[in-house]
């Protein structure tokens, strides 16, 4: 396995494995449970620069030259600049307007989504891809990274925990509370 910063040819790949950790999301985010529109939401967000989801912000898991895993990464105080495009692309394509909440602000690097292959889950893909977040904005740049998970998700919630997140509090996005995880700069990155 090996992990990576995004290019833009893995754009598709990446909308889909963001998709599926967020699909719910997506989904009011059109405001309709329509798993093509969504995807061709996240992808043409993904594959353009400067939006919350755009491939810059990304790293990949590959296994045997296929991307299996990704996760989207971007500074908690450009929230709002960053979300703008995809209110904007929401409202060109459906007409609604909505305010999901913020769940991030200054202070933070928002691990915003984690994505696996279904077929790859459980082989080491979501733990590599956080060393690789960990390694690159904590550990190289003292940053402090920040999540929000579904307590739906008590799998999720292990791995974050067992990588050093440690609980901080609530937000709430798209109406839902989740529970606000931290990774502060000089924790140790969780098992090897």
């Amino acid at each position: 396995m090996t992990v990576r910063p995004a290019t833009q040819a893995d754009s598709p790949a990446i909308a889909r494995l963001l998709l599926l950790a967020m699909e719910e999301v997506v989904f009011a985010f059109i405001g309709e449970r329509d798993v093509l529109k969504a995807q061709a939401f996240m992808e043409h967000l993904v594959a353009r620069t400067g939006n919350q989801y755009s491939w810059p912000h990304v790293h990949v898991a590959e296994v045997d030259g296929r991307v299996v895993g990704a996760v989207c990464v971007y500074d908690g105080a450009r929230l709002a600049e960053l979300r703008a495009p995809v209110l904007h692309l929401l409202l060109e394509r459906s007409g609604r307007t909505i305010d999901p909440g913020d769940e991030t602000g200054p202070g933070e690097w928002y691990l915003d989504t984690l994505g696996v292959d279904p077929g790859q889950r459980g082989k080491g893909i979501g733990s590599a891809l956080l060393r690789a977040v960990i390694a690159e904005h904590a550990q190289a740049h003292g940053r402090t990274l920040g999540l929000l998970v579904d307590a739906d998700n008590p799998a999720a919630r292990m791995l974050y925990l067992r990588m050093g997140f440690v609980p901080v509090g609530t937000r709430t996005l798209m109406g839902k509370r989740m529970e606000h995880l931290k990774y502060a700069a000089g924790t140790p990155a969780g098992p090897r």
